[in-house]
């Protein structure tokens, strides 16, 4: 059997140790990781390989040639072109009559691939994934499979909510020739995001193996320096280069020509390299040492890893550091926890590196100087840049200016020079900055930029839509925590940037691989006055404002210190609505809420309603995208049955549709919706699902329980404004109000539960429900849904924090409450299991 390692890969997440080292090059315990894999793959029997080459090619063949050093027959190939991972592979083999098994080059792992080529044979497979399990599966493609293995649900890099397994996709794959027919030809094909869930949907022969062993992907810093702790520990059966010899307190490697001195102190495991020497009196623990790399008398290095040809001087100390090749560290200085320095650097003498900090190539450290930029992200984003609400860091330490100015760039190269976007902003001062460092970056691709200034999100959504802009951005301070920064990003649509978009931000940020553009050619800044009074004028025409002015409604409207207080009532006024505003001005100190002050701002309203015995009550959030009620009567509309409500007007104001509600909305939905002609399906609790859904033409309404309504007629995003327009023109229609609807709502008893789980178990107890729920109707949309005849429970990890939300809902109080129970203490014990 034939193997292709796949070696093209550009190592962004591990800059700067790549900046001159293609990844498969990059040394794991003094071994190229790519020279691993060819070890593992001659012992495992396969000889004739096939290398697929993209990133600095020369310096991979210059280094293999053509394999005899390690017994086997490498040929290498470089596409022309990017052609993805299943394009490039059909390229490398698709004229082999034999089956082909393909790995990538820079994982770590000693599986028994003889075993996983007889499980693939024995089971006729077309296709076999070899898998494994993992604590943190987010990164990964996650699986299901039947007892026999064979696969029957997979997912490429879920969100927390998608996750279905702990169970994940290595990469490592055996195909038979038959599969290469199923790859177009000369064009980007991706293994997990086209060809296997096409090979799944069309039932052809897709199996999993489940290794045992280790597999670690070394995909950035954190993973780099985990490998070489699992290297030192013993558990990866790897070659490790140099004779082992124990001592009292100690494992030392000892490559051919390397020398420690008697009177140095080792302990843990240590690996030092060809020609290394280590001094008289020098302290070194759990680390490796590079070939040629010399450490001076009374250096203390202890968890690190240092690359060929490292000086470190005498007294120096480094503290869980990676070191690049030809770096000089002078005697006493410092490196703290976390650092990287890169290639050929000269860092000085009594100088110090604080935690984190990274350095790249060439640059030097004056004598006694302290380094300590803040680069905290690089280590909180190592693994993903974007998360649930856009880019969220520490405001201007982690999202600073200058952090700002390169995340500008970076998505402004993606749409390219000459294309126009839009900026904005909420009212806080630290939002003006970062907003106005953006528009620098946008600016400095040859982006055209028009900033909006201070304007909710809805209005920045419609404005991208209306005009056919590229895209946008929005500028906010946290709602949630008043010490972060929120970053939002807009598609041409006015929605939240895609994945794969996201991912290629994300590249082209770490790599900084954005072209500038000329100085004629730097993009314009342009301020538009109209943006506001565009939103306003279309609002407008999309309702029926004389049914709205006869009505006479009267409403108490809490704008929560946000900006909609500046286009809203204009709005309301031409509508005829009595309006008692409340917090209708901008406060940048009041922007961020606890669920205290929260729910404080809910009685208040209540009570004022109540007393002025008005219509309805509104209260919008910050940023003017979700709306809480209260209806006539003072009562607070929890977000299940506010959902209901809306719903409900819909249905009795429209021609019958679709709804579109999460997976956790109450079945109150479905009953109403079976009533007057509707259908309803059920989504992602995500905001990037939700609005997607709302592109069908076929939806008339999207909703979810925590105060975001979408009406697609005007526009298929949150936008609190619209939605409280519409629920006035859908009460004023049929001349009703929300109190009096509550009893046209099916009763039905919900319970909610958040159980703690941490990050690293969330996958394996998702494995553990699925396996426990198998004999009852599944929905695995979002987390699981057990469906049990009417009743039904969902267990949802959440994406930012450490637990599991359990909703239940049933006839009776008691019996959703028992299920929430149940699944609860399961939950629990399933954490607590060994991994």
């Amino acid at each position: 059997m034939k193997a292709v390692i796949m070696a093209g890969g550009f190592g962004t997440r591990l800059r700067p140790l790549t900046a001159h080292v293609p990844k498969p090059l990059v040394p794991v315990g003094n071994v190229p990781i790519m020279e691993h894999t060819v070890r593992l793959l001659k012992r495992r029997g396969f000889s004739d390989l096939v290398v697929l080459l993209y990133f600095m090619p020369e310096t991979i063949t210059s280094h293999f040639g053509d394999g005899s050093r390690w017994g086997v027959h490498m040929t290498y190939i470089t596409p022309a072109a990017d052609l993805g991972t299943a394009g490039a592979v059909r390229f490398a083999a698709e004229e082999s009559s034999e089956p082909v098994l393909v790995m990538s080059a820079d994982v770590l792992t000693d599986f028994d691939l003889e075993a996983a080529a007889a499980f693939h044979r024995a089971k006729g497979a077309e296709a076999t994934m070899v898998l494994t399990r993992v604590e943190q599966p987010l990164a990964y493609g996650i699986v299901i499979t039947d007892e026999e293995g064979r696969i029957l649900r997979f997912l490429e890099k879920p969100a927390w909510g998608e996750v279905f397994s702990d169970t994940i996709n290595t990469g490592i794959y055996l195909l038979e020739p038959s599969v290469f027919g199923a790859i177009p030809p000369q064009r980007p094909y991706d293994f997990g995001k086209e060809l296997f869930p096409a090979l799944l949907a069309s039932g052809r022969s897709l199996w999993g193996h489940v290794a045992r062993g280790y597999w670690r992907d070394v995909g950035d810093l954190t993973e780099y320096r985990t490998a070489h702790i699992d290297l030192l520990q013993g558990a990866v059966g790897v070659d490790i280069p140099g004779e082992r010899h124990e001592g009292a307190g100690h494992t030392v490697w000892l490559d051919e020509g390397a020398r420690v001195d008697y009177s140095a102190r080792l302990t843990g495991s240590v690996i030092v390299g060809r020609n290394a020497h280590i001094a008289p009196g020098a302290r070194v623990g759990n680390s490796v040492i590079g070939a040629d790399s010399l450490v001076h008398a009374g250096a203390d290095i202890q968890g690190s890893v240092l690359w060929d040809g490292v000086e470190i001087g005498a007294g120096a100390v480094i503290k869980e550091a990676v070191i690049g090749r030809k770096t000089i560290v002078r005697a006493n200085a410092f490196l703290a926890e976390g650092v990287v320095i890169a290639d050929s650097c000269r860092i000085g003498e009594g100088s110090v590196v604080k935690a984190n900090v990274k350095v790249w190539p060439y640059k030097e450290v004056e004598d006694g100087a302290t380094l300590a930029m803040s680069l905290v992200w690089g280590e909180r984003w190592s693994r993903s840049l974007f998360g649930r609400y856009g880019v969220s860091g520490l405001a201007n330490i982690e999202v600073s200016p200058e952090f700002a100015a390169k995340l500008g760039a970076a998505f402004g190269a993606t749409v390219g020079r000459h294309r126009v976007m839009i900026t904005s902003r909420d009212h806080h001062k630290a939002s003006r900055m970062i907003n106005r460092a953006l528009m620098s970056g946008l600016l400095s691709v040859g982006v055209e930029v028009q900033d909006l200034g201070v304007a909710p999100i809805p209005v920045v959504r419609y404005q991208v839509g209306a005009l056919g802009l590229a895209g946008g951005t929005h500028v906010r301070k946290s709602p949630y925590d008043p010490q972060l920064a929120d970053v939002k990003f807009f598609d041409a649509r006015g929605l939240e940037v895609a994945p794969d978009r996201e991912k290629a931000i994300e590249r082209l940020f770490y790599m900084e691989d954005f072209e500038r553009a000329p100085m004629d050619e730097i993009g314009s800044l342009s301020f538009p006055h109209a943006g506001t009074d565009r939103y306003r004028d279309g609002l407008l025409e999309s309702v029926d404002r004389d049914i709205v002015r006869k009505a006479g409604l009267k409403m108490v409207l809490d704008y929560a210190f946000g900006s909609a207080s500046s286009i809203f009532p204009a709005v309301l006024g031409a509508l005829g609505v009595e309006v008692i505003a409340l917090n209708a001005y901008l406060d940048e100190t009041r922007i961020s809420k606890t669920a205290e002050e929260f729910g404080r701002s809910l009685q208040q309203l209540s009570n004022i309603v109540r007393t002025l015995g008005a219509d309805l009550g509104v209260l919008l959030d910050t940023g003017g995208e979700k709306v809480f009620l209260v209806d006539e009567k003072g009562e607070i509309l929890p977000g299940d049955l506010a959902l209901a409500l809306v719903s409900l007007l819909v249905m009795r104001t429209r021609p019958p549709g679709r709804i579109v509600v999460p997976i956790t909305a109450s079945r109150a939905v479905e009953r109403m919706a079976e009533e007057h002609g509707f259908t309803v399906t059920r989504s992602r609790g995500t905001s990037r699902a939700l609005t997607e859904a709302a592109l069908a033409p076929d939806v008339a309404f999207v909703g979810e329980e925590l105060g975001g309504l979408i009406f697609p007629t005007f526009h298929p995003a949150f936008d609190g404004m619209s939605a409280v327009v519409r629920v006035l023109e859908m009460m004023a229609r049929l001349d009703v109000r929300l109190h009096q609807l509550t009893r046209a709502v099916p009763e039905s008893h919900m319970v909610r539960l958040e159980v703690p789980c941490p990050d690293e178990r969330k996958g394996a107890v998702m494995r553990r429900l699925i396996e426990a729920t198998k004999h009852f109707k599944v929905e695995l949309i979002e987390g699981v849904r057990v469906q049990m005849g009417e009743d039904w429970v969902a267990a949802i990890p959440d994406a930012d924090r450490a637990i599991f939300h359990v909703v239940a809902e049933a006839s009776d109080r008691d019996r959703a409450q028992r299920l929430a129970d149940e699944y609860r203490e399961r939950i629990t014990g399933w954490r607590k299991e060994p991994a």
